[in-house]
């Protein structure tokens, strides 16, 4: 398989807790993108409220784009706490970006495979790119690598659902293994590269597949050698300039 271009995406999540340790980390990130290949795309995903002020912050010629950690699937109306894409598309040329269907978000918001159906083709409909997340539980993965696999080509079957291949050219997907995140556990890369595969034979052969389980500046490289991984969705080393100027790194090595 040819090597796609890497796309290296930093998930803030709900941090940090000041804007003053949001600016230092979004200049961080920054002047360590400027270090990256030409053939490497780096995202960062703040909460909503400094996306504004990032956007505008970003220079011309920076290798640097913004996106959403999250998108409704309506651009205006009566969705108390809601941001649609047509919002983020007008905070100018660096945001990118929307993160849909991330595991967090099924645990503790119920957010349903309708939902992010509904919200990857607004995403799409508006110009923005999508990361698409998807993965299977302890519970799921006790069951074998087969039932893993059938659960994360269901997933990405139902969140793709009347998308056509054109349109998919916009969609990432990280493969998220929810047994593995934040418990201490280890997946192997060959596992990633498993469910890589499983994710390319439902969403079609050029589909650039993420891998998103807790990597940082040590493990990063384990799955970025495989060119059926193209990137790495971050968690908490993206919030660690050290962590964030490795893992760029790593990008550079295996690009």
């Amino acid at each position: 398989m040819a090597r796609q271009k890497k796309l290296i995406a930093f998930n803030w999540k709900e941090n940090p807790a000041s804007r003053r340790d949001a600016v230092r980390l979004f200049r961080g990130t920054a002047a360590a993108a400027r270090g990256a290949e030409q053939g490497t795309e780096i995202a960062v995903f703040p909460p909503f409220l400094y996306l504004a002020e990032f956007s505008a912050a970003v220079r011309k010629g920076d290798r640097l784009m913004l996106g959403a950690q999250d998108v409704f699937w309506e651009s205006q109306g009566a969705y108390t706490g809601e941001i649609g894409p047509s919002m983020l598309r007008d905070l100018g040329p660096a945001m990118r970006y929307a993160i849909i269907g991330h595991s967090e978000r099924r645990q503790f918001l119920g957010e349903t495979d309708e939902m992010i159906n509904r919200k990857v083709r607004a995403a799409l409909a508006s110009g923005l790119r999508v990361i698409l997340c998807v993965g299977e539980q302890a519970s799921i993965r006790r069951n074998g690598a087969a039932a893993a696999e059938r659960h994360i080509k269901e997933q990405v079957k139902k969140a793709l659902r009347g998308i056509g291949a054109r349109e998919r050219n916009g969609v990432s997907i990280a493969y998220e293994p929810i047994w593995a995140i934040g418990t201490g556990r280890h997946c192997p890369p060959e596992e990633a590269v498993a469910a890589a595969r499983a994710i390319r034979s439902v969403a079609g052969g050029s589909c650039r597949v993420l891998y998103g389980g807790s990597v940082d500046g040590a493990t990063v490289g384990d799955y970025l050698c495989y060119t059926e991984i193209n990137g790495v969705l971050v968690g908490g080393a993206s919030l660690r300039v050290p962590e964030v100027k490795k893992i760029i790194k790593q990008s550079i090595i295996h690009g």
